[in-house]
């Protein structure tokens, strides 16, 4: 299957980073022998609430040559490299991302909806998407934001000053979390936008500021703990802790079939 590529830039999108990116995407390629099926941004700038300094966490999914796969044992299903001040770049082999996807993997259904797309082959994208229903498991996405949110009230914030990055990825989460309880049977959007639609109205003034400050601050700003908010954070972590148990999970049909076909065609 040949590849076709499209690239999909956010409004502020800095130029010299988009070269960078698409040269490394390219050098992976012909390095490690493989084809790269989407590349996307995973992390605060796809979320919506980026500093000026904040890296590019690139995400990509890829596969093999067949032959790569016609082996007694496993190779390797994931590529990392060292994080620099720009650039964090990782990636997973195409047989785990299914085998993920069928797990519910949370960030897998983030990427995929990510807002910001680096690179893609032409219906990539489109042959998961059916698929992604059958494939979601409500409880393992709460499990997921719960243990992110669990890290926030636990230790991130709870002294007289906070960061302030860390307050946005435990609001993020518990805002996720609880999208889950109200609606177990729709995968929780990426974007805080969408997701601040939870937040109580009488938070709404204080996140706002804080959103703003966010946008001009550096990556280690920290402010004073703001305690209302960080008590919804601890009563929204309690609440989904409750709700793990009896969360109902809707019976779909065995995605894997569907899945082994994506994986052949795509190899």
């Amino acid at each position: 299957m040949l590849s076709t590529f499209r690239v999909v830039l956010a409004p502020s999108f800095c130029f010299p980073v988009h070269v960078r990116i698409q040269t490394a995407l390219t050098q992976l390629e012909a390095t490690h022998h493989i084809r790269i099926l989407y590349a996307c941004e995973s992390g605060s700038r796809a979320w919506g609430f980026p500093s000026p300094d904040s890296d590019y966490d690139v995400r990509f999914l890829y596969s093999h040559p067949a032959d790569w796969y016609l082996t007694l044992d496993d190779g390797p299903d994931t590529l990392n490299f060292p994080v620099d001040d720009e650039l964090d770049l990782a990636g997973w082999e195409l047989r785990k991302t299914l085998k993920l996807l069928r797990g519910s993997n949370a960030a897998l259904f983030e990427w995929l909806q990510s807002p910001v797309v680096y690179r893609e082959a032409a219906g990539f994208r489109a042959a998961l998407q059916p698929l992604l229903p059958a494939c979601w498991n409500p409880r393992a996405g709460l499990h997921h934001y719960l243990g992110q949110l669990r890290r926030g009230v636990a230790e991130d914030l709870t002294g007289e000053q906070v960061r302030l990055k860390r307050l946005f990825y435990a609001l993020r989460s518990a805002l996720a979390a609880r999208w889950i309880q109200h609606h177990p049977d729709q995968v929780p959007p990426m974007e805080f936008a969408q997701l601040r639609a939870l937040l109580p109205p009488d938070l709404n003034g204080a996140v706002e500021e804080l959103l703003a400050r966010k946008g001009t601050a550096d990556e280690k700003t920290t402010v004073s703990r703001p305690a209302a908010l960080v008590a919804y954070l601890q009563q929204e972590y309690d609440a989904g802790q409750a709700a793990r148990v009896t969360l109902p999970v809707p019976r779909h049909l065995e995605p894997t079939p569907a899945l082994d076909a994506v994986f052949r065609a795509w190899v």
